[in-house]
């Protein structure tokens, strides 16, 4: 599940693999192992991906699909503007 959450995360982003590596200074070859299952990262470095991109590490490990927004340092109204949106989007994809 690792593999897939990882390409997941990086296409996402929009960035190859060296554009990934440089993020967290690691080489391509690493991304592509992890990418392909290769190898599995360490503990420090699931850590380290997992701040880094905003995401826990229970998603990146596939034990919940549930994904978080940082908000901090944005006012309430932000916030509420945030919210709405998500809400929109999540509406236009049941229709």
């Amino acid at each position: 599940m690792f593999s897939e959450r990882i390409k997941y995360l990086r296409e996402s982003l929009g960035i190859n693999q060296v554009e990934f590596g440089h993020k967290l200074n690691v080489s391509k070859q690493c991304i592509s192992n992890w990418e392909n299952n290769n190898i599995q990262p360490s503990i420090d470095m699931l850590i380290k991906i997992a701040t880094t991109f905003s995401v826990s590490a229970d998603f990146l490990l596939g034990l919940n699909d549930q994904q978080t927004v940082d908000v901090s340092g944005l006012s309430t109204n932000q916030v509420l503007h945030i919210q709405a949106l998500i809400n929109d989007l999540k509406e236009s994809a049941k229709a």
